[in-house]
């Protein structure tokens, strides 16, 4: 444990909270005003978004093609970080050239770690 966070660490408490898995597929948007509006939601009924999970199919060997899906994935790492998830779980379904979405992926989870959120890959790839 980090010295520097192990005393604010060493003083949580217990909540009153359930801890819910949030499937991209099932949100409308991930729109500010949209997040916002769930997040309360969520709230009211003492539920707090630990995971939010999103399907990734990198099929085509075409860099647009990954460069569109890893956009809708880091899409999903902002609404992660909004939400106040702390993992996003990426389920890979397929990969054309590992080539091309290994540095995507690996992006991705940069801009994940800077956001708080801890992203998790599901699939034949692993970074």
């Amino acid at each position: 444990m980090s010295t520097t966070h192990g005393p604010i660490i060493d003083r949580c408490r217990p909540e009153e909270a359930t801890p819910v898995r949030l499937r991209g597929s099932d949100l409308h948007s991930t729109a500010p005003e949209y997040l916002r509006e769930l997040k309360y939601e969520l709230a009211a009924e003492s539920l707090v978004p630990a995971r939010l999970t999103v399907s990734a199919c990198f099929g085509e060997d075409c860099s647009l093609s990954t460069q569109r899906e890893v956009d809708r994935v880091r899409e999903h790492v902002r609404a992660a970080a909004f939400l106040g998830a702390g993992t996003l779980t990426v389920e890979v379904e397929e990969i054309a050239d590992e080539t091309k979405v290994r540095p995507a992926l690996e992006a991705c989870a940069e801009r994940a770690r800077r956001e708080g959120i801890s992203l998790d890959l599901d699939g034949p790839i692993a970074l």
